[in-house]
């Protein structure tokens, strides 16, 4: 692929996507595209299908129809079946880097140790080099100092910044968050905040699930509002965010800022 078809590329597409839990239809033809650098913000309230939207991208919910594709590559692959099928999503996920809402870091295993897992067992670095580079990614989320230390340690601000570093230390080509701040007290949400602002500076894609909308509005690049499965609307942020064209998503921006007062 030349430089000029990469860049014309988007990182993630998503082509007309269906999700069933049972006979609960959870995402009823979903459509989004994030180009390279940019940053999506999706937001909703619960039940909307944003996580599941998410956790579809890396194939962590199977879809049950539509494309959802990587750089030009399709994720889902209905036509590939067991270990042929292993070895793709597999690969597909070494260039996704996803930081839940709760943080799962193995507390038994160093700072350090959490961060370099999957670059030594999966791309088969060597532990000096892995942790140069854990070093480096917990450099840069500001925790280069609990490199020894064992999450239990940690406040969840920084366990949340640990897992950030995990995504990163793969190098991945975009970071999925799925209201990554959401399991934090108030006074953490920040530090976390700032750590995704600094990749948003860096020109990280980035695919964000939140229920921030100040965060949301101030870092994205374009923002969708999801509702019973659809996206009711979707826009630059300025405009989603101060002058909404639907009625449902003036409602639920409404309802936000008076739970929030």
């Amino acid at each position: 692929m030349s430089t000029e078809q990469q860049t014309a590329t988007p990182m993630v597409e998503v082509r007309n996507v269906h999700k069933r839990f049972g006979n609960l239809e959870v995402l009823k033809g979903i459509n989004l595209t994030v180009d390279r650098g940019k940053i999506i913000s999706i937001i909703g309230p619960s039940g909307s299908g944003k996580s599941t939207l998410l956790r579809s991208v890396n194939n962590l919910e199977v879809i049950d129809d539509g494309v959802i594709l990587l750089d030009g590559v399709q994720v889902n692959r209905p036509d590939m079946k067991g270990m042929a099928f292993e070895r793709h999503i597999n690969h597909i996920r070494q260039n996704m880097g996803m930081v839940f809402q709760h943080f799962n870091l193995f507390p038994h295993m160093s700072t350090i140790d959490n961060v370099t897992l999957a670059p030594r067992k999966l791309k088969g670095m060597d532990k000096k080099a892995a942790r140069e580079l854990g070093m480096e990614q917990l450099e840069r989320v500001g925790l280069a100092e609990k490199a020894d230390v064992f999450p239990n340690w940690l406040s969840g601000g920084q366990k949340q910044r640990v897992a950030i570093a995990r995504a990163l230390a793969m190098k991945p080509k975009v970071m999925l968050f799925d209201e990554a701040t959401s399991a934090l007290d108030p006074e953490l949400v920040e530090e976390v905040n700032q750590v995704m602002r600094s990749l948003a500076d860096e020109h990280m894609t980035m695919l964000i699930v939140t229920h921030e909308m100040s965060f949301a509005r101030d870092v994205s690049d374009w923002a969708l509002f999801m509702d019973g499965g659809v996206v009711v609307e979707e826009s630059a942020p300025d405009k989603l965010f101060s002058n909404p064209d639907q009625e449902r998503t003036r409602n639920f921006l409404q309802k936000h800022l008076e739970n929030n007062k």
